[in-house]
């Protein structure tokens, strides 16, 4: 069994003329909404083994405030492939990884992380992973989070459309 946990980047700023993209910072709102996903979180008993954190500001600043949050986290692996990648680029770096690793988070960056979760999601069985299909297809918003679950020994055995959506969480739910 292994557990994926994808989590886009909080509310940030708008670039001022001339500012670098991959510079921009949360602000005061993205950081409460990357607050609240951390206690939910944390009280929803979050684990990962690896977190894979894109190299933008507001990436690695989402992610030191759900790290800070959870118990026993690994230190982040910051990955320049993640900046703004798209689905299958991050499937591909999935696909690389240890099979000891039992739960991986991704904090990365749309319209990639909304691809990669709608890409994996299997057929919804019951109403509950229904609705939260829904959702996800409407839309996954800054700060939200999916979180799937796949019947599988190894990530490289990753494939479409085989991931149970077992969660989805917006700031808005929280």
């Amino acid at each position: 069994m292994k557990r994926l946990y994808i989590l886009r980047h909080a509310k940030a700023a708008q670039a001022e003329p001339g500012q670098d993209d991959h510079a921009r910072a949360l602000t005061v709102r993205g950081i409460a909404d990357a607050e609240a996903m951390a206690r939910y979180m944390r009280k929803n008993g979050a684990k990962p083994d690896r977190v894979l954190i894109s190299t933008s500001a507001r990436t690695i600043q989402t992610a030191d405030l759900v790290l800070r949050e959870l118990d026993g986290v690994p230190r982040g692996d910051y990955r320049d492939g993640l900046y703004l990648a798209a689905a299958g680029k991050i499937a591909t770096i999935l696909k690389s990884l240890p099979a000891k690793l039992s739960e991986v988070m991704v904090v990365g960056h749309n319209p990639g992380l909304e691809e990669l979760a709608a890409l994996l999601a299997r057929e919804p069985v019951r109403r509950k992973e229904r609705e939260r299909r829904g959702e996800l297809d409407e839309k996954f918003p800054t700060a939200a989070l999916a979180v799937l679950d796949f019947d599988m020994d190894r990530w490289r055995d990753l494939k479409p459309g085989t991931g149970k959506l077992a969660d989805f969480v917006r700031p808005k739910d929280l």
